[in-house]
C-alpha cells in the first residue's frame, strides 16, 4: 500500500517542473491526483502517462489559480468529482528579475498574484474540505525567501513573495491546528523550465556541487504530506543542497 493510498491530492502547476514530478510520484503512492495547470497539452499528456500506470488516479483541470472564476470552477469540480480533499500543494508559481528601478505596478501586481496571493485563495476556497478530511496543505516557496539567505540581485520581487509565503504559511499552521498541517518547501536551484537560462555551472558554488532534480524536492513534498509527517506542521524545509548556508 502506497504512502497516499486512498488521499485525494490537488497539485496546482502541476504541468512542469516540481508539480510535474510531484503529481506523478503522488499517483505512484495511491494518491488520487488532481493535476491543475494552465498548459492543456501538457496537462493531458501528464494525465495520460500517469494513467498508463495508474489507471483511474488523475484527473487534469486546466486553470489559472490567479483568476477566481477559475478557482471557484476547480473547487466545484472537486466537490462534484471527488467530494473530499486531503492534500493541497500550492505550487504554482513564477520565476521574475528586475533592477530595483524596473519594478512597476504591473511587474509587482503579476509575481505577488501568482507566487502569494493564489496560495491564499486556494487555502481560502479549499479549506472547509482540509478541515473535514483533517487534511494538510504545502505551498512551494523558495530559499530566496528565507530571512537568513539574501538571493540575487535582481529578484526583490521573487524573493519578497516567497518571503510573504513563508510568514502566511507559519500563521496558518498556527490558525488551522490541530485540523489541518501546513508546511512549506524551500527549494534551492532546482532544474526545472522556470529557470530560462540553463547554464547551471554557475552554481557550481552550491555545497552539494550541482542543482536539485525536481524529483528530489517532489521526494520532499511527499514527506511532508504523508502521515510520517503527521506531527509537523509550520516547518519550512530548505531542499537546496545546502545553498542557504552560505
Amino acid at each position: 500500500m502506497g504512502r497516499l493510498a486512498g488521499k485525494t491530492a490537488l497539485i496546482t502547476g502541476a504541468t512542469s517542473g516540481i508539480g510535474h514530478a510531484s503529481a506523478r510520484l503522488f499517483a505512484s503512492e495511491g494518491a488520487h491526483v488532481i493535476a491543475v495547470g494552465r498548459d492543456a497539452e501538457r496537462g493531458e499528456a501528464l494525465a495520460a502517462e500517469i494513467e498508463k500506470k495508474h489507471a483511474g488516479q488523475v484527473r487534469f483541470v486546466r486553470a489559472d489559480v490567479t483568476d477566481a472564476d477559475d478557482v471557484a470552477r476547480l473547487l466545484a469540480v472537486v466537490q462534484e468529482e471527488f467530494g473530499r480533499l486531503d492534500i493541497l500543494f500550492n505550487n504554482a508559481g513564477i520565476f521574475v528579475t528586475r533592477a530595483i528601478d524596473e519594478i512597476d505596478d504591473a511587474a509587482w501586481e503579476r509575481v505577488f498574484r501568482t507566487n502569494t496571493k493564489a496560495a491564499m485563495d486556494m487555502t481560502a476556497a479549499f479549506l472547509p474540505l482540509l478541515q473535514r478530511a483533517k487534511g494538510t496543505i504545502l505551498n512551494t516557496a523558495s530559499i530566496g525567501g528565507l530571512p537568513y539567505h539574501i538571493a540575487g540581485s535582481k529578484t526583490y520581487l521573487y524573493a519578497s513573495s516567497k518571503a510573504a509565503l513563508i510568514q502566511f504559511t507559519k500563521l496558518c499552521a498556527l490558525n488551522f491546528a490541530p485540523d489541518v498541517r501546513v508546511n512549506c518547501l524551500a527549494p534551492g536551484i532546482t532544474d526545472t523550465p522556470i529557470y530560462t537560462n540553463r547554464d547551471f555551472s554557475r552554481f557550481s558554488g552550491i555545497p552539494m556541487g550541482r542543482v536539485a532534480d525536481a524529483l528530489e524536492v517532489a521526494r520532499a513534498a511527499l514527506f511532508l504530506v504523508s502521515d510520517e509527517a503527521s506531527y509537523i506542521t509550520g516547518a519550512v524545509l530548505p531542499v537546496d543542497g545546502g545553498a542557504s548556508l552560505k
